[in-house]
């Protein structure tokens, strides 16, 4: 990229990376971690035509999500739909999750030549998670 004068990094962190939780000490450390990797390197970057953004999702519905709601229902012995609800609305005041198409379509900007001066942030997908 460098050699080239132009490339776009795009790291998937987690909201994680900007905010923290309870019992999720390591998982915080490292999202935080690649959060500050990405301003690092960007900055490194900035005149070689280089971006690096990271973007920082809250709740997607992905198979480890999945497994959670799973949990939650058995031992609160509610339904998939309340279980899903309960777990998505302790954190993301959207009461949604996040698509894998909702980060697919940011990447996309991201990595394309009107986000050039996009360069070194966190970008959120999480249901206003942060603005709390």
């Amino acid at each position: 990229m460098q050699k080239s004068g132009w490339g776009r990094i795009v790291n998937i962190a987690s909201v994680h990376g900007l905010v923290a939780s309870v019992n999720k000490s390591a998982y915080v450390a490292a999202k935080h971690g690649l959060v500050g990797f990405t301003k690092a390197i960007a900055l490194e970057n900035v005149k070689k035509g280089i971006t690096v953004n990271a973007i920082c999702p809250g709740f997607v519905l992905t198979p480890l999500i999945e497994n959670q709601i799973e949990i939650i229902a058995k031992r609160d012995n509610i339904t998939i739909e309340q279980a899903s609800r309960r777990l998505v609305e302790e954190k993301q005041p959207s009461g949604a999750f996040s698509t894998p198409q909702d980060i697919g379509e940011l990447v996309v900007f991201l990595v394309g030549e009107n986000s050039k001066q996009v360069n070194g942030a966190a970008w959120t997908i999480d249901g206003c998670w942060t603005a709390v």
